[in-house]
């Protein structure tokens, strides 16, 4: 939101929230009707093409959103260090209301303007009077219309809000070897990043329609308008801008070594970014001559197109999360995915369910092997999540193992070259690989002592009988010794559970009758039925990776073993699995913290870490335990 919302800030249909494209659904239906009642010849495909073109637009931005996001998690040929926030992701997240506009636009000016109709699919001076229209009113009067934006009366009101997705600290933009910051208006900002390409105020983007309708009309009036000319300006319009906000240099310095004239009609994504850095410079939309005619391009941008291609992939992480996918739509709530589905918790819809074709396309471009998903940063710690391109379901596939491992196994020998720690929750433990590979560098934690202290810590002060049901294992017996250490009473529902645990344990576990306890420790295989009988206000307390399906109304549940990420760890933008925002798993903390502490051991197999020291340590570092969800 700009700092100042003028008028005409929010777009018209924000009341309607996920149901605004409700606003094209006359059109749309007269389309369909069109098709099928209308012979071949009567057809108009300029109208019907509008809305496959509206649908091309949205995947065509979101292939840029996702490659953007990749690339800049890898660090390759990246412009700006940013860290993004949820913040900037919800401010973020009407990127397809401009697309909304153009296609209510199209469809109304088709529908009463003749010459609008009926369009040939190709013509070559149509083509040619667009590019011409472009490269000059275009770009030109948009020169000017930026440069207006920036005066302090509408800089406030509107293309602030463009402007707003900065960073929460300061960014060393380079130019003469010095440390830059911004002034405006006596108020020093820090240094910008690179927004969406497409974020601006409801009447912004009426003055840009209004201005990008000068080629579209003036091919109309001229009767050289066609498919190819309408249509693909659009498109190119799309390219360039989300190639100048993408935040990673890709052209290349020959390209204008070979035609130098192109520097003047062609922006690189690094020019555009020192216009969001140095924000007086490099206004022109996609062609610096006028920046340089008017001489407004910043000093720095040849030497910041030059030191971005050279940049190649930072220093390695200190930690590493391995981790992979749970079910078919979990894909998209991976930062590379829909970055609105992923910044907020994992909950399988009917809707996501209808998109499986593009999540079986995505499991088949990163099937192959372990990806990069995401890199945080806690103070000059580095931070990264791998994913394993498997689902949940294939753990449990026998001849799905040997893959699986494979998998684990190159990511693990990779992060032992790195030289970094490896937190995983793969396959319970990493000792396999351990005593696969016994000269391994690498430490691999699979959470289990911080999982125990967060039980621990989530059983409320007075507590003298848990009652506890679930799978049994490594985290389950770890967590009943625990508990009779501290002097409280593990009762249990069943008697194979009973004499294992006591078998294993010194603890004295018995069997519950009555149901009383208030308190439950539960992890996978608990039923509804069991959780029927509990008595009303019972905490449920999981030790599980997978949440329990709630069945009470009157009971209170908690997270599954996770913390609260501290202030200090930055660029966290997307939720983990079903967790909430900012909110880490028991095993993404453990390799923080490990890595931090420089505890140079292994958490693998039936070795479990200090429970009282690694808790401490989590403290120290600034993480806080989760609430309780109802």
């Amino acid at each position: 939101m700009a700092t100042k919302p003028g008028f005409l800030t929010d777009w018209p249909w924000k009341p309607l929230g996920s149901f605004k494209y409700i606003v094209l659904a006359p059109w749309v239906m007269h389309s369909f009707y069109s098709l099928a009642t209308k012979g071949k010849n009567e057809l108009d495909y300029t109208y019907l093409l509008i809305l496959p073109f509206l649908l091309s637009r949205a995947l065509h931005n979101q292939i840029w959103i996702s490659i953007s996001r990749h690339r800049n998690a890898k660090g390759n040929n990246k412009i700006v260090d940013r860290a993004i926030e949820f913040e900037q992701v919800d401010r973020e997240s009407n990127w397809d209301d401009q697309i909304l506009l153009n296609g209510l636009l199209f469809y109304i000016f088709g529908s009463i303007l003749p010459i609008a109709s009926f369009l040939p699919a190709w013509r070559t001076d149509g083509v040619v009077i667009t590019a011409l229209l472009h490269a000059g009113p275009v770009e030109y009067l948009y020169y000017w219309l930026h440069r207006a934006l920036h005066h302090h009366y509408l800089y406030s009101r509107y293309h602030s809000h463009h402007h707003s997705s900065m960073v929460t600290e300061p960014i060393t933009c380079k130019r003469d070897d010095v440390q830059m910051c911004v002034l405006v208006f006596g108020k020093k900002l820090t240094n910008g990043v690179c927004v969406a390409a497409v974020i601006h105020p409801f009447a912004e983007h009426i003055a840009y329609f209004l201005l990008f309708a000068i080629p579209l009309v003036g091919t109309l009036l001229t009767g050289t308008a066609s498919l190819s000319s309408q249509f693909g300006y659009i498109t190119y319009i799309d390219f360039m801008n989300n190639m100048g906000h993408c935040n990673f240099e890709f052209i290349p310095k020959w390209l204008f070594s070979v035609f130098p004239p192109l520097k003047y009609f062609m922006y690189t994504p690094s020019f555009h970014s020192l216009h969001h850095t140095q924000f007086r410079t490099n206004y022109s939309l996609f062609m610096p001559l006028y920046d340089c005619i008017h001489g407004t391009t910043d000093r720095s941008s040849d030497a910041l197109h030059a030191s971005a291609l050279e940049r190649r992939r930072p220093e390695s992480p200190d930690a590493v999360h391995l981790t992979h996918l749970t079910t078919p739509e979990s894909i998209f709530h991976l930062r590379v995915g829909f970055a609105s589905f992923a910044s907020r918790p994992h909950d399988s819809k009917w809707s996501t369910w209808l998109m499986w074709p593009v999540s079986s396309l995505g499991f088949f471009i990163y099937g192959s092997s372990t990806f990069l998903a995401e890199t945080n940063l806690l103070g000059k710690r580095k931070l990264q999540t791998w994913t394993v391109p498997r689902y949940s379901v294939q753990y449990g596939l026998k001849w799905q193992t040997q893959g699986i491992n494979s998998l684990i196994e190159e990511a693990i020998l990779e992060a032992d070259v790195r030289g970094c720690k490896v937190s995983e929750e793969l396959n319970r433990s990493g000792q396999l690989f351990i005593e696969k590979h016994p000269k391994l560098k690498t430490k691999v934690v699979d959470g289990s002592s911080l999982a125990v202290a967060i039980v621990l810590n989530s059983i409320p002060k007075g507590t003298t009988q848990v009652l506890f049901r679930g799978a049994l294992s490594k985290l389950a017996f770890a967590i009943v010794s625990a508990l009779s250490h501290r002097a409280i009473q593990v009762a249990t529902l069943y008697e194979t559970e009973k004499h294992k645990l006591s078998s294993t344990n010194e603890a004295k576990v018995v069997i519950s009758k009555s149901y009383t306890q208030k308190v439950w420790i539960v992890g996978d295989g608990l039923s509804k039925d069991e959780q029927l009988k509990a008595p009303k206000g019972t905490l449920f307390i999981p030790f599980s990776h997978f949440p329990p399906k709630k069945a009470r109304d009157d009971a209170f549940y908690c997270h599954t073993p996770s913390m609260i990420a501290p202030p200090s760890l930055h660029n966290l933008h997307s939720c983990e699995n079903w967790l909430p925002r900012r909110v880490m798993s028991a095993a993404r903390v453990a390799g923080i913290l490990h890595a931090v502490e420089g505890w140079g051991v292994h958490e693998s197999g039936d070795s479990i870490f200090d429970v009282g020291k690694i808790w401490e340590a989590a403290m120290k570092h600034g993480f806080r335990p989760t609430t309780i969800s109802k």
